[in-house]
């Protein structure tokens, strides 16, 4: 059962170093479970970063005042966490252009690989889960279809279903319209809507203003791997908050729920 009562994170000064240069730099944050919360910023404002973090692929450094916890729990196995949040990211969708077929690339999800290597061993229950996965993304038919042969729509849809299969509490988005064509844009949008509207917590990072869906109140503005700015995103999203974060004069409008920005 969800206990509400734990965030899905909460960080608290928190540095990260990717090689010489400080990616976050004292960070605190607070995510609830459950919450819709869009991550904003430039490139180089530390998003994939904070993303590698709580996923465990980058580790902050050890200070008196620094501390970390994700669902309440400062250690984790790598695996057990990633069967508890799914993600979607440019990194596992450049690593599974193969001939992987859909339905390979789903069910790889329970190994926390990006395709059925020969000392996997899946279980008619991860088929069976997989292949609702992929109707639940309402792409069935790209069960036998090699990901190298998919639109980059239908791959990100994909990808999405391989982060469906454990049931996750919460999805963890990473630039997700990267790499997709307006079509292809508009429709991991409404897919996220849905996943919102069902209940699942969703966690976008992105420097598009575009992408964030009206089901996410919260925005989070990241600039230098600090937190410029946190609150409702009616506040946060103005003509002159977001030129102060991407560095360069901005006008921003509203349609049908969504932000748009000219420069």
């Amino acid at each position: 059962m969800k206990n509400e009562a734990v965030p899905l994170l909460e960080m608290k000064n928190v540095s990260v170093m990717r090689g010489e240069n400080r990616a976050l730099d004292r960070l605190s944050l607070r995510i609830e479970a459950g919450e819709h919360v869009g991550i904003l910023g430039p490139n180089g404002s530390g998003k994939s970063t904070l993303i590698k973090t709580i996923t465990r692929e980058c580790y902050p450094l050890v200070r008196d005042d620094s501390s970390m916890a994700i669902l309440g729990r400062t250690l984790w196995n790598v695996f057990e966490l990633r069967s508890r949040l799914g993600i979607v990211s440019p990194d596992l969708l450049a690593a599974c252009t193969t001939e992987a077929t859909g339905l390979d690339l789903v069910v790889s999800g329970f190994f926390s690989s990006t395709r059925i290597f020969p000392n996997h061993e899946p279980l008619r229950d991860h088929r069976a889960r997989a292949e609702a996965a992929l109707k639940r993304m309402g792409v069935p038919h790209l069960a036998e279809r090699p990901v190298v042969e998919m639109s980059s729509g239908e791959a990100k849809r994909t990808l999405i279903a391989r982060a469906l299969v454990h049931e996750p509490q919460t999805l963890l988005f990473d630039e997700p319209g990267n790499t997709l064509d307006l079509a292809g844009q508009l429709e991991l949008r409404e897919a996220m809507k849905e996943l919102a509207r069902a209940g699942l917590g969703i966690v976008l990072v992105t420097h598009h203003v575009s992408e964030i869906i009206p089901e996410i109140e919260r925005v989070v503005l990241l600039q230098k791997g600090r937190v410029l700015a946190d609150g409702g995103k009616n506040e946060l999203l103005t003509n002159d908050r977001l030129s102060a974060l991407f560095g360069v004069q901005v006008r921003l409008f509203r349609e049908d729920g969504y932000y748009y920005l000219h420069a």
